[in-house]
């Protein structure tokens, strides 16, 4: 289930990130933090299987399409296809056109091949 970001629950959210791999150093997580807590165009959403928070999708929205910055699954929960059902999730909520960047890039088309 698709959940909204909190400021509650920024340290959640910083260990999610942190497994994406440009943001591992710490500087670095909490200027993306600040980042999403402070401009009204970027939203992060939690995944939620049962009561845990196990995975992270960060964009950026503009007009009518969302760029996908972030997307992470805790390791304990991959390739239970949660990643796949997090891209959907957010395609339904959104209402609009989802695109990826440079770091989500790879795995988005790897999703819509999926599902095409």
């Amino acid at each position: 289930m698709l959940i909204p970001y909190k400021t509650s629950q920024k340290k959640i959210a910083m260990g999610l990130l942190s497994y994406m791999p440009k943001e591992k150093d710490v500087k670095k997580l909490i200027k993306t933090i600040e980042l999403y807590e402070t401009n009204e165009t970027w939203k992060l959403f939690f995944w939620k299987v049962d009561d845990d928070i196990v995975g992270i999708a960060g964009l950026e929205m503009d007009g009518d399409e969302a760029i996908l910055h972030h997307l992470s699954v805790n390791p304990s929960y991959r390739e239970e296809g949660l990643g796949t059902n997090i891209i959907h999730a957010l395609k339904e909520r959104l209402n609009a056109d989802l695109k990826p960047s440079k770091e989500t890039k790879d795995f988005l088309l790897n999703c819509e091949e999926k599902t095409n």
